[in-house]
Protein backbone atom coordinates (compact mmCIF):
# COMPACT_ATOMS: atom_id res chain seq x y z
CA UNK A 1 0.00 0.00 0.00
CA UNK A 2 1.41 3.38 -0.98
CA UNK A 3 1.94 5.85 1.82
CA UNK A 4 -0.35 8.81 1.99
CA UNK A 5 0.98 11.99 0.32
CA UNK A 6 2.62 14.54 2.53
CA UNK A 7 1.26 18.06 2.89
CA UNK A 8 2.92 20.81 0.81
CA UNK A 9 4.68 22.29 3.85
CA UNK A 10 6.01 18.99 5.20
CA UNK A 11 9.66 20.07 4.92
CA UNK A 12 9.20 23.01 7.23
CA UNK A 13 8.83 20.70 10.23
CA UNK A 14 11.91 18.56 9.50
CA UNK A 15 15.03 18.94 11.67
CA UNK A 16 17.79 21.17 10.32
CA UNK A 17 20.63 18.62 10.54
CA UNK A 18 20.32 17.58 6.90
CA UNK A 19 20.44 21.20 5.75
CA UNK A 20 23.52 21.90 7.91
CA UNK A 21 25.38 18.84 6.56
CA UNK A 22 24.50 19.86 3.00
CA UNK A 23 25.75 23.41 3.61
CA UNK A 24 29.02 22.21 5.18
CA UNK A 25 29.70 19.95 2.21
CA UNK A 26 29.06 22.87 -0.18
CA UNK A 27 31.42 25.05 1.86
CA UNK A 28 34.11 22.37 1.67
CA UNK A 29 33.80 22.15 -2.15
CA UNK A 30 33.84 25.97 -2.43
CA UNK A 31 37.02 26.13 -0.32
CA UNK A 32 38.63 23.42 -2.46
CA UNK A 33 37.79 25.23 -5.71
CA UNK A 34 39.08 28.54 -4.33
CA UNK A 35 42.28 26.88 -3.18
CA UNK A 36 42.83 25.34 -6.61
CA UNK A 37 42.40 28.71 -8.33
CA UNK A 38 44.32 30.97 -5.95
CA UNK A 39 47.02 28.78 -4.44
CA UNK A 40 50.35 27.52 -5.91
CA UNK A 41 48.71 24.10 -6.25
CA UNK A 42 47.14 25.32 -9.47
CA UNK A 43 50.31 24.49 -11.46
CA UNK A 44 50.06 20.89 -10.26
CA UNK A 45 46.73 20.38 -12.04
CA UNK A 46 47.44 22.75 -14.88
CA UNK A 47 47.05 26.40 -15.74
CA UNK A 48 43.39 27.60 -15.63
CA UNK A 49 41.83 28.03 -19.06
CA UNK A 50 39.92 31.22 -18.23
CA UNK A 51 41.21 32.36 -14.82
CA UNK A 52 39.64 35.81 -15.19
CA UNK A 53 36.21 34.11 -15.21
CA UNK A 54 36.83 31.20 -12.84
CA UNK A 55 38.38 33.15 -9.97
CA UNK A 56 35.50 35.67 -9.48
CA UNK A 57 33.04 32.78 -9.74
CA UNK A 58 35.00 30.86 -7.08
CA UNK A 59 34.98 33.86 -4.73
CA UNK A 60 31.27 34.41 -5.26
CA UNK A 61 30.61 30.70 -4.72
CA UNK A 62 32.65 30.71 -1.48
CA UNK A 63 30.80 33.78 -0.22
CA UNK A 64 27.41 32.21 -0.98
CA UNK A 65 28.51 28.91 0.64
CA UNK A 66 29.52 30.71 3.83
CA UNK A 67 26.24 32.64 3.91
CA UNK A 68 24.17 29.49 3.31
CA UNK A 69 26.05 27.67 6.07
CA UNK A 70 25.33 30.45 8.55
CA UNK A 71 21.68 30.64 7.52
CA UNK A 72 21.03 26.90 7.28
CA UNK A 73 19.66 26.68 10.84
CA UNK A 74 17.34 29.63 10.24
CA UNK A 75 15.79 28.62 6.96
CA UNK A 76 12.04 28.80 7.08
CA UNK A 77 11.65 26.92 3.80
CA UNK A 78 14.15 24.08 3.45
CA UNK A 79 12.80 23.01 0.09
CA UNK A 80 13.40 26.40 -1.51
CA UNK A 81 16.88 26.64 0.02
CA UNK A 82 17.82 23.14 -1.15
CA UNK A 83 16.65 23.82 -4.72
CA UNK A 84 18.41 27.19 -5.17
CA UNK A 85 21.50 25.89 -3.42
CA UNK A 86 21.58 23.01 -5.90
CA UNK A 87 21.35 25.44 -8.83
CA UNK A 88 24.26 27.46 -7.42
CA UNK A 89 26.32 24.29 -7.00
CA UNK A 90 25.68 23.18 -10.58
CA UNK A 91 26.53 26.64 -11.98
CA UNK A 92 29.73 27.04 -9.97
CA UNK A 93 30.99 23.51 -10.63
CA UNK A 94 30.21 23.73 -14.36
CA UNK A 95 32.15 27.02 -14.74
CA UNK A 96 35.06 25.67 -12.66
CA UNK A 97 35.03 22.45 -14.69
CA UNK A 98 35.46 24.47 -17.89
CA UNK A 99 38.36 26.46 -16.36
CA UNK A 100 40.17 23.50 -14.78
CA UNK A 101 39.94 20.63 -17.29
CA UNK A 102 42.45 18.53 -15.31
CA UNK A 103 40.10 18.46 -12.30
CA UNK A 104 37.04 17.76 -14.42
CA UNK A 105 36.39 14.21 -13.23
CA UNK A 106 36.67 15.09 -9.54
CA UNK A 107 34.46 18.15 -9.85
CA UNK A 108 31.85 16.22 -11.79
CA UNK A 109 31.86 13.53 -9.10
CA UNK A 110 31.40 16.14 -6.37
CA UNK A 111 27.98 16.96 -7.84
CA UNK A 112 26.82 13.40 -7.08
CA UNK A 113 26.72 14.19 -3.37
CA UNK A 114 25.07 17.60 -3.92
CA UNK A 115 22.31 16.12 -6.08
CA UNK A 116 21.70 13.17 -3.70
CA UNK A 117 21.42 15.36 -0.61
CA UNK A 118 19.22 17.89 -2.43
CA UNK A 119 16.95 15.07 -3.62
CA UNK A 120 16.57 13.88 -0.01
CA UNK A 121 15.01 17.26 0.80
CA UNK A 122 13.02 17.84 -2.42
CA UNK A 123 10.01 16.45 -4.17
CA UNK A 124 10.43 14.34 -7.27
CA UNK A 125 10.05 17.08 -9.91
CA UNK A 126 12.57 19.58 -8.44
CA UNK A 127 15.03 16.74 -7.69
CA UNK A 128 14.93 15.38 -11.23
CA UNK A 129 15.10 18.92 -12.63
CA UNK A 130 18.38 19.50 -10.80
CA UNK A 131 19.76 16.20 -12.17
CA UNK A 132 18.76 17.19 -15.72
CA UNK A 133 20.35 20.64 -15.30
CA UNK A 134 23.57 19.07 -14.00
CA UNK A 135 23.65 16.73 -17.01
CA UNK A 136 22.92 19.66 -19.33
CA UNK A 137 25.83 21.55 -17.75
CA UNK A 138 28.18 18.66 -18.52
CA UNK A 139 26.93 18.51 -22.11
CA UNK A 140 27.34 22.28 -22.51
CA UNK A 141 30.89 22.21 -21.14
CA UNK A 142 31.71 19.24 -23.39
CA UNK A 143 30.37 21.11 -26.43
CA UNK A 144 32.44 24.23 -25.59
CA UNK A 145 35.61 22.16 -25.36
CA UNK A 146 34.94 20.61 -28.73
CA UNK A 147 34.33 24.07 -30.27
CA UNK A 148 37.57 25.40 -28.76
CA UNK A 149 39.45 22.29 -29.96
CA UNK A 150 40.47 21.14 -26.49
CA UNK A 151 40.43 17.63 -25.11
CA UNK A 152 36.92 16.63 -24.05
CA UNK A 153 35.48 13.81 -22.00
CA UNK A 154 34.63 10.60 -23.76
CA UNK A 155 30.97 10.00 -24.59
CA UNK A 156 30.98 6.95 -22.30
CA UNK A 157 32.28 8.95 -19.32
CA UNK A 158 29.80 11.71 -20.07
CA UNK A 159 26.91 9.24 -20.29
CA UNK A 160 27.89 7.54 -17.04
CA UNK A 161 27.89 10.84 -15.17
CA UNK A 162 24.50 11.92 -16.55
CA UNK A 163 22.99 8.49 -15.77
CA UNK A 164 24.46 8.62 -12.26
CA UNK A 165 22.96 12.07 -11.70
CA UNK A 166 19.49 10.90 -12.68
CA UNK A 167 19.73 7.62 -10.76
CA UNK A 168 21.02 9.19 -7.54
CA UNK A 169 18.41 11.94 -7.73
CA UNK A 170 15.68 9.29 -7.99
CA UNK A 171 17.22 7.22 -5.21
CA UNK A 172 17.66 10.26 -2.95
CA UNK A 173 14.04 11.30 -3.50
CA UNK A 174 12.76 7.81 -2.63
CA UNK A 175 14.82 7.64 0.57
CA UNK A 176 13.83 11.16 1.59
CA UNK A 177 10.13 10.54 0.95
CA UNK A 178 10.25 7.31 2.93
CA UNK A 179 12.06 8.99 5.80
CA UNK A 180 9.57 11.87 5.88
CA UNK A 181 6.61 9.53 5.80
CA UNK A 182 8.10 7.45 8.62
CA UNK A 183 8.65 10.60 10.63
CA UNK A 184 5.08 11.80 10.09
CA UNK A 185 3.78 8.33 10.99
CA UNK A 186 5.95 8.27 14.11
CA UNK A 187 4.61 11.67 15.16
CA UNK A 188 1.04 10.49 14.62
CA UNK A 189 1.66 7.34 16.63
CA UNK A 190 3.35 9.39 19.33
CA UNK A 191 0.35 11.73 19.50
CA UNK A 192 -2.01 8.73 19.71
CA UNK A 193 0.06 7.16 22.48
CA UNK A 194 0.10 10.46 24.37
CA UNK A 195 -3.68 10.75 24.02
CA UNK A 196 -4.17 7.16 25.19
CA UNK A 197 -1.88 7.82 28.15
CA UNK A 198 -3.89 10.89 29.13
CA UNK A 199 -7.17 9.00 28.73
CA UNK A 200 -5.91 6.08 30.83
CA UNK A 201 -4.59 8.47 33.47
CA UNK A 202 -7.94 10.27 33.58
CA UNK A 203 -9.85 6.98 33.86
CA UNK A 204 -7.61 5.73 36.67
CA UNK A 205 -7.76 9.08 38.45
CA UNK A 206 -11.56 9.13 38.31
CA UNK A 207 -12.04 5.51 39.41
CA UNK A 208 -14.08 5.06 42.57
CA UNK A 209 -11.69 2.22 43.45
CA UNK A 210 -8.41 3.32 45.03
CA UNK A 211 -5.33 2.30 43.01
CA UNK A 212 -1.80 2.28 44.42
CA UNK A 213 1.51 1.28 42.84
CA UNK A 214 3.91 0.01 45.52
CA UNK A 215 7.58 -0.89 45.07
CA UNK A 216 9.54 -3.65 46.79
CA UNK A 217 10.25 -1.38 49.80
CA UNK A 218 6.53 -0.74 50.37
CA UNK A 219 6.81 2.82 49.10
CA UNK A 220 3.88 4.33 47.23
CA UNK A 221 4.99 5.48 43.78
CA UNK A 222 1.59 6.29 42.30
CA UNK A 223 -1.86 6.86 43.79
CA UNK A 224 -5.15 8.01 42.30
CA UNK A 225 -7.63 10.39 43.92
CA UNK A 226 -9.81 7.66 45.41
CA UNK A 227 -6.78 6.02 47.06
CA UNK A 228 -5.71 9.34 48.58
CA UNK A 229 -9.18 9.79 50.08
CA UNK A 230 -9.28 6.24 51.43
CA UNK A 231 -5.78 6.47 52.92
CA UNK A 232 -6.62 9.69 54.74
CA UNK A 233 -3.66 10.87 56.83
CA UNK A 234 -1.47 8.15 55.31
CA UNK A 235 -1.91 9.58 51.81
CA UNK A 236 1.06 10.83 49.75
CA UNK A 237 2.23 14.30 50.74
CA UNK A 238 2.30 17.27 48.39
CA UNK A 239 6.09 17.72 48.60
CA UNK A 240 6.73 14.76 46.31
CA UNK A 241 8.05 12.40 48.99
CA UNK A 242 7.22 8.74 48.70
CA UNK A 243 5.50 7.54 51.88
CA UNK A 244 5.37 3.94 52.95
CA UNK A 245 2.22 1.91 53.12
CA UNK A 246 0.33 2.13 56.42
CA UNK A 247 1.42 -0.76 58.68
CA UNK A 248 -1.86 -2.72 58.56
CA UNK A 249 -1.93 -2.59 54.77
CA UNK A 250 1.80 -3.41 54.54
CA UNK A 251 1.29 -6.52 56.68
CA UNK A 252 -1.54 -7.64 54.41
CA UNK A 253 0.66 -7.05 51.34
CA UNK A 254 3.55 -9.06 52.81
CA UNK A 255 1.27 -11.98 53.54
CA UNK A 256 -0.05 -11.84 49.99
CA UNK A 257 3.49 -11.87 48.60
CA UNK A 258 4.18 -14.96 50.69
CA UNK A 259 1.21 -16.75 49.17
CA UNK A 260 -1.42 -16.17 51.86
CA UNK A 261 -4.19 -14.81 49.67
CA UNK A 262 -7.13 -16.17 51.64
CA UNK A 263 -7.59 -13.08 53.84
CA UNK A 264 -10.53 -11.48 52.12
CA UNK A 265 -12.05 -9.53 54.99
CA UNK A 266 -12.22 -5.74 55.05
CA UNK A 267 -9.84 -3.73 57.21
CA UNK A 268 -9.53 -0.28 58.71
CA UNK A 269 -6.27 1.41 57.63
CA UNK A 270 -6.24 4.00 60.39
CA UNK A 271 -8.38 4.97 63.33
CA UNK A 272 -11.36 7.01 62.25
CA UNK A 273 -11.08 5.89 58.61
CA UNK A 274 -13.70 3.89 56.77
CA UNK A 275 -13.19 0.19 56.16
CA UNK A 276 -11.63 -0.85 52.88
CA UNK A 277 -11.32 -4.15 51.06
CA UNK A 278 -7.74 -4.49 49.72
CA UNK A 279 -6.88 -6.54 46.63
CA UNK A 280 -3.40 -7.14 45.24
CA UNK A 281 -1.88 -7.89 41.84
CA UNK A 282 1.61 -7.93 40.38
CA UNK A 283 2.42 -5.05 38.05
CA UNK A 284 4.66 -7.28 35.89
CA UNK A 285 5.38 -10.97 36.04
CA UNK A 286 9.08 -10.51 36.97
CA UNK A 287 8.68 -7.25 38.91
CA UNK A 288 8.57 -6.61 42.66
CA UNK A 289 6.13 -3.77 42.14
CA UNK A 290 2.54 -4.49 43.14
CA UNK A 291 -0.82 -2.97 42.41
CA UNK A 292 -3.04 -2.40 45.44
CA UNK A 293 -6.76 -1.89 44.87
CA UNK A 294 -8.77 -0.38 47.72
CA UNK A 295 -12.54 -0.82 47.58
CA UNK A 296 -14.76 1.27 49.82
CA UNK A 297 -16.82 -1.23 51.80
CA UNK A 298 -19.63 1.29 52.23
CA UNK A 299 -20.11 1.34 48.45
CA UNK A 300 -20.13 -2.46 48.38
CA UNK A 301 -22.63 -2.50 51.24
CA UNK A 302 -24.90 -0.06 49.45
CA UNK A 303 -24.88 -2.21 46.35
CA UNK A 304 -25.65 -5.32 48.39
CA UNK A 305 -28.42 -3.49 50.22
CA UNK A 306 -29.86 -2.24 46.95
CA UNK A 307 -29.92 -5.76 45.53
CA UNK A 308 -31.42 -7.14 48.75
CA UNK A 309 -34.10 -4.47 48.92
CA UNK A 310 -34.92 -4.99 45.27
CA UNK A 311 -35.35 -8.70 45.89
CA UNK A 312 -37.41 -7.90 48.99
CA UNK A 313 -39.65 -5.61 46.96
CA UNK A 314 -40.31 -8.34 44.41
CA UNK A 315 -40.97 -10.83 47.22
CA UNK A 316 -43.34 -8.38 48.96
CA UNK A 317 -45.30 -7.89 45.76
CA UNK A 318 -45.77 -11.64 45.35
CA UNK A 319 -46.67 -12.02 49.04
CA UNK A 320 -49.17 -9.15 49.14
CA UNK A 321 -51.94 -11.18 47.55
CA UNK A 322 -51.54 -13.99 50.07
CA UNK A 323 -51.66 -11.52 52.98
CA UNK A 324 -54.62 -9.57 51.68
CA UNK A 325 -56.86 -12.58 51.23
CA UNK A 326 -56.94 -13.70 54.90
CA UNK A 327 -56.95 -10.05 56.00
CA UNK A 328 -59.99 -9.36 53.85
CA UNK A 329 -61.69 -12.47 55.27
CA UNK A 330 -61.01 -11.31 58.84
CA UNK A 331 -62.32 -7.86 58.07
CA UNK A 332 -65.47 -9.26 56.43
CA UNK A 333 -66.12 -11.64 59.32
CA UNK A 334 -65.77 -8.73 61.75
CA UNK A 335 -68.34 -6.71 59.86
CA UNK A 336 -70.79 -9.65 59.95
CA UNK A 337 -70.29 -10.07 63.68
CA UNK A 338 -70.94 -6.37 64.26
CA UNK A 339 -74.35 -6.79 62.59
CA UNK A 340 -75.36 -9.65 64.93
CA UNK A 341 -77.85 -8.51 67.65
CA UNK A 342 -76.39 -11.03 70.10
CA UNK A 343 -73.11 -9.11 70.38
CA UNK A 344 -72.81 -7.03 73.53
CA UNK A 345 -71.37 -3.55 73.80
CA UNK A 346 -68.02 -4.76 75.17
CA UNK A 347 -67.63 -7.36 72.40
CA UNK A 348 -68.70 -4.84 69.80
CA UNK A 349 -65.85 -2.59 70.97
CA UNK A 350 -63.44 -5.48 70.51
CA UNK A 351 -64.78 -6.02 67.00
CA UNK A 352 -64.17 -2.38 66.23
CA UNK A 353 -60.59 -2.76 67.41
CA UNK A 354 -60.16 -5.80 65.12
CA UNK A 355 -61.64 -3.87 62.21
CA UNK A 356 -59.34 -0.89 62.86
CA UNK A 357 -56.26 -3.10 63.07
CA UNK A 358 -57.20 -4.85 59.83
CA UNK A 359 -57.37 -1.48 58.13
CA UNK A 360 -54.09 -0.44 59.74
CA UNK A 361 -52.36 -3.65 58.65
CA UNK A 362 -53.66 -3.20 55.14
CA UNK A 363 -52.28 0.36 55.16
CA UNK A 364 -48.88 -0.93 56.28
CA UNK A 365 -48.86 -3.42 53.40
CA UNK A 366 -49.73 -0.65 50.98
CA UNK A 367 -46.94 1.55 52.37
CA UNK A 368 -44.33 -1.19 52.10
CA UNK A 369 -45.39 -1.98 48.56
CA UNK A 370 -45.39 1.68 47.68
CA UNK A 371 -41.85 1.97 49.05
CA UNK A 372 -40.71 -1.06 47.04
CA UNK A 373 -42.32 0.35 43.90
CA UNK A 374 -41.07 3.87 44.68
CA UNK A 375 -44.63 5.17 44.51
CA UNK A 376 -45.17 8.80 45.33
CA UNK A 377 -46.80 9.87 48.58
CA UNK A 378 -50.20 11.54 48.54
CA UNK A 379 -49.59 14.51 50.85
CA UNK A 380 -52.32 16.38 52.70
CA UNK A 381 -52.37 19.35 55.00
CA UNK A 382 -52.27 17.83 58.50
CA UNK A 383 -52.73 19.68 61.79
CA UNK A 384 -50.18 17.79 63.87
CA UNK A 385 -51.65 18.61 67.31
CA UNK A 386 -54.92 16.90 66.45
CA UNK A 387 -53.19 14.11 64.54
CA UNK A 388 -50.84 13.24 67.42
CA UNK A 389 -53.70 13.40 69.95
CA UNK A 390 -55.79 10.96 67.91
CA UNK A 391 -52.79 8.69 67.34
CA UNK A 392 -51.99 8.47 71.07
CA UNK A 393 -55.62 7.83 72.06
CA UNK A 394 -55.92 5.13 69.40
CA UNK A 395 -52.65 3.52 70.40
CA UNK A 396 -53.63 3.51 74.08
CA UNK A 397 -56.92 1.87 73.19
CA UNK A 398 -55.74 -0.75 70.73
CA UNK A 399 -52.33 -1.70 72.13
CA UNK A 400 -51.64 -3.24 75.53
CA UNK A 401 -49.34 -0.79 77.25
CA UNK A 402 -49.38 -2.65 80.59
CA UNK A 403 -47.28 -0.56 83.00
CA UNK A 404 -45.77 1.54 80.23
CA UNK A 405 -47.10 4.97 79.42
CA UNK A 406 -47.55 7.01 76.27
CA UNK A 407 -48.53 10.65 76.32
CA UNK A 408 -48.09 13.78 74.24
CA UNK A 409 -47.06 17.42 74.50
CA UNK A 410 -48.69 19.76 72.01
CA UNK A 411 -47.51 23.15 70.84
CA UNK A 412 -49.42 26.25 71.86
CA UNK A 413 -50.09 27.37 68.30
CA UNK A 414 -50.90 25.52 65.14
CA UNK A 415 -48.36 23.07 63.67
CA UNK A 416 -49.48 22.25 60.16
CA UNK A 417 -47.48 19.95 57.90
CA UNK A 418 -47.77 18.56 54.39
CA UNK A 419 -47.54 14.76 54.50
CA UNK A 420 -49.32 11.53 53.67
CA UNK A 421 -51.40 10.58 56.80
CA UNK A 422 -50.90 6.84 56.22
CA UNK A 423 -47.14 7.26 56.03
CA UNK A 424 -46.98 9.48 59.11
CA UNK A 425 -49.13 7.03 61.09
CA UNK A 426 -46.80 4.16 60.20
CA UNK A 427 -43.68 6.15 61.08
CA UNK A 428 -45.11 7.11 64.49
CA UNK A 429 -46.15 3.51 65.13
CA UNK A 430 -42.64 2.30 64.43
CA UNK A 431 -41.01 4.93 66.66
CA UNK A 432 -43.43 4.41 69.56
CA UNK A 433 -43.11 0.63 69.35
CA UNK A 434 -39.30 0.86 69.44
CA UNK A 435 -39.38 3.36 72.29
CA UNK A 436 -41.70 1.16 74.39
CA UNK A 437 -39.51 -1.87 73.75
CA UNK A 438 -36.04 -0.28 74.18
CA UNK A 439 -36.84 2.77 76.32
CA UNK A 440 -36.87 1.05 79.70
CA UNK A 441 -34.36 2.15 82.31
CA UNK A 442 -33.58 -0.88 84.43
CA UNK A 443 -36.77 -2.45 85.79
CA UNK A 444 -38.80 0.72 85.47
CA UNK A 445 -41.57 0.83 82.86
CA UNK A 446 -41.09 2.76 79.66
CA UNK A 447 -42.15 6.40 79.53
CA UNK A 448 -42.70 7.58 75.95
CA UNK A 449 -43.75 11.03 74.91
CA UNK A 450 -44.62 12.56 71.53
CA UNK A 451 -43.85 16.25 71.37
CA UNK A 452 -45.12 18.54 68.61
CA UNK A 453 -43.26 21.72 67.73
CA UNK A 454 -42.20 24.13 64.98
CA UNK A 455 -38.54 24.74 64.07
CA UNK A 456 -37.48 27.16 61.34
CA UNK A 457 -40.85 27.01 59.56
CA UNK A 458 -40.81 23.22 59.64
CA UNK A 459 -43.17 21.11 61.70
CA UNK A 460 -41.45 18.52 63.90
CA UNK A 461 -42.54 15.60 66.02
CA UNK A 462 -40.15 14.26 68.61
CA UNK A 463 -40.47 10.76 70.02
CA UNK A 464 -38.69 10.72 73.40
CA UNK A 465 -38.05 8.02 75.96
CA UNK A 466 -36.17 7.76 79.26
CA UNK A 467 -34.18 4.68 78.39
CA UNK A 468 -30.41 4.14 78.46
CA UNK A 469 -29.94 5.92 75.16
CA UNK A 470 -27.79 4.84 72.23
CA UNK A 471 -24.03 4.55 71.88
CA UNK A 472 -22.54 6.70 69.07
CA UNK A 473 -21.40 3.58 67.17
CA UNK A 474 -24.97 2.22 67.17
CA UNK A 475 -26.50 5.58 66.29
CA UNK A 476 -24.52 5.63 63.02
CA UNK A 477 -26.07 2.33 61.89
CA UNK A 478 -29.64 2.75 63.11
CA UNK A 479 -31.13 3.48 59.70
CA UNK A 480 -29.24 0.79 57.80
CA UNK A 481 -31.53 -1.96 56.51
CA UNK A 482 -31.38 -5.28 58.38
CA UNK A 483 -29.46 -3.74 61.28
CA UNK A 484 -31.10 -4.68 64.55
CA UNK A 485 -30.15 -5.21 68.19
CA UNK A 486 -33.15 -7.44 68.87
CA UNK A 487 -33.26 -11.19 68.34
CA UNK A 488 -36.78 -10.97 66.95
CA UNK A 489 -36.40 -7.78 64.91
CA UNK A 490 -36.05 -7.55 61.13
CA UNK A 491 -33.97 -4.38 61.02
CA UNK A 492 -36.35 -2.78 58.52
CA UNK A 493 -38.56 -0.65 60.76
CA UNK A 494 -36.40 2.46 61.04
CA UNK A 495 -35.17 2.11 57.47
CA UNK A 496 -38.73 2.05 56.10
CA UNK A 497 -39.70 4.88 58.43
CA UNK A 498 -36.90 7.07 57.13
CA UNK A 499 -37.71 6.21 53.51
CA UNK A 500 -41.37 7.13 54.13
CA UNK A 501 -40.25 10.48 55.56
CA UNK A 502 -38.05 11.07 52.50
CA UNK A 503 -40.98 10.21 50.25
CA UNK A 504 -42.85 13.06 51.96
CA UNK A 505 -39.93 15.53 51.50
CA UNK A 506 -39.12 15.22 55.19
CA UNK A 507 -36.46 13.53 57.25
CA UNK A 508 -36.08 11.27 60.26
CA UNK A 509 -33.00 11.57 62.43
CA UNK A 510 -31.68 10.56 65.81
CA UNK A 511 -31.00 13.50 68.14
CA UNK A 512 -28.45 12.88 70.92
CA UNK A 513 -29.76 13.56 74.43
CA UNK A 514 -27.05 14.71 76.89
CA UNK A 515 -29.30 14.00 79.91
CA UNK A 516 -29.98 10.42 78.80
CA UNK A 517 -32.71 8.73 76.83
CA UNK A 518 -33.31 8.72 73.10
CA UNK A 519 -34.98 11.18 70.76
CA UNK A 520 -36.08 10.53 67.18
CA UNK A 521 -37.16 13.65 65.32
CA UNK A 522 -39.52 13.79 62.33
CA UNK A 523 -39.13 16.99 60.33
CA UNK A 524 -41.87 17.71 57.78
CA UNK A 525 -42.37 20.52 55.26
CA UNK A 526 -44.87 23.20 56.10
CA UNK A 527 -48.45 23.10 54.85
CA UNK A 528 -49.18 24.19 51.29
CA UNK A 529 -51.03 27.45 50.99
CA UNK A 530 -54.47 27.18 49.36
CA UNK A 531 -55.96 30.20 47.64
CA UNK A 532 -59.48 30.42 46.29
CA UNK A 533 -60.17 31.70 42.82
Amino acid sequence: MNPSPLPPHHLDALPQREALAYSLYRLMIALLITALLFSPWTEVIGIPHQAELARPVALIYLTIAVWLTLRSQRWRFLEMGAFWGGLIDITAVTITLHSLPSAGTGLAMSLLVNLTVAALLLRLLPAMLLAVLAGAGLLLEHALRMVEGRDASTPVELGLFITSYLALAWFGYQQGARARQNRVLAEQRGAEVANLYEINELIIRRLRTGVLVVDADDRITLANEAAIVLLGEAAPSDNGSLPRLPPPLAVRLHRWRQGFDHELGPMRIAKGQIEVQPRFARLLADSDQALVFLDDTTVISRRAESLTLSAMGRFSASLAHEIRNPLAAINYATQLLEESPAIGAADRRLLQIIHQQCQRTNGIIESVLGLARRERAIPENIELNAFVRRFVEEYQTTMALEANSLDYVLTSGQATALADPRHLHQVLSTLVHNALHHGRSGNEPARVRLRVGVMERHAVIDCLDRGPGLAPALAEQLFRPFFTTSEHGTGLGLYIARELCRANQGQLEHVPMPAGGACFRITLPGAASITSH
